[in-house]
């Protein structure tokens, strides 16, 4: 179409241009079937043989907070007790 005939038809939205993007993958040098886990602790037996020069290591994270530590629960008496405290204190 000529250049005013698709202006034409876009500002009497009769027309809509899409943008279409492809991509071609291949397999690269690293290609690989199996998934391989990296390893996570260091042993003893890893120091011994010598095996932990030609293993993968999982980047350790030091920004991470890890896991919150496990409260505690009030005693049966106390939570008796506070509840006896609200009730008292909404009678007046």
């Amino acid at each position: 179409l000529a250049e005013r005939e698709r202006s034409e038809l876009k500002r009497r939205k009769l027309l809509l241009e899409v943008t279409l993007k492809s991509y071609w993958i291949r397999k690269g040098s690293a290609f690989s079937t199996a998934v391989a886990r990296p390893e996570t602790e260091l042993t003893p037996e890893m120091i011994a043989t010598g095996s932990w020069r030609r293993l993968p290591f999982k980047p350790y994270n030091f920004s991470s907070l890890g896991l919150p530590p496990a409260c505690g629960h009030l005693h049966p008496l106390l939570k008796v007790r506070s509840e006896l405290r609200q009730i008292f204190l909404e009678m007046g």
